[in-house]
């Protein structure tokens, strides 16, 4: 197995449950369950805040988890339940225990996946 700096695994994930999205209590549960299951190291709690309200088409939560390792943030859309996740470690972790945490809490029709090797 080669060895990268880093490990990006980007969601885009359509028509969520619109209840689950605009909790911010699922989200801070989700956000806590993920780092357990891909085994990171949560630095500081994670900041959920609602952003956008001026425009109802971009309008949810976003969130920013650090980890030892780097990052997780999202953003979730209120209007069509549409979320966006981004990972970024130097140690590497498990898409498919990621995607399950996601269709737990999110219930996603559909999980787009890009996945980055990162090497400068």
């Amino acid at each position: 197995m080669v060895d990268y700096w880093g490990y990006h695994l980007i969601l885009d994930c359509s028509s969520c449950d619109k209840d689950k999205v605009a909790s911010k209590d699922n989200i801070y549960k989700f956000v806590k369950t993920l780092v357990k299951e891909i085994d990171m190291k949560a630095y500081k709690e994670p900041i959920i805040e609602h952003f956008a309200t001026h425009n109802p088409l971009a309008a949810g939560y976003s969130m920013v988890q650090l980890i030892e390792t780097s990052s997780i943030t999202g953003h979730l859309v209120d209007s069509n339940g549409d979320a966006y996740f981004d990972i970024f470690s130097c140690k590497p972790f498990n898409i498919e225990i990621v995607k399950e945490v996601v269709n737990i809490f999110f219930e996603p029709k559909k999980i787009r996946v890009t996945y980055l090797t990162r090497q400068a």
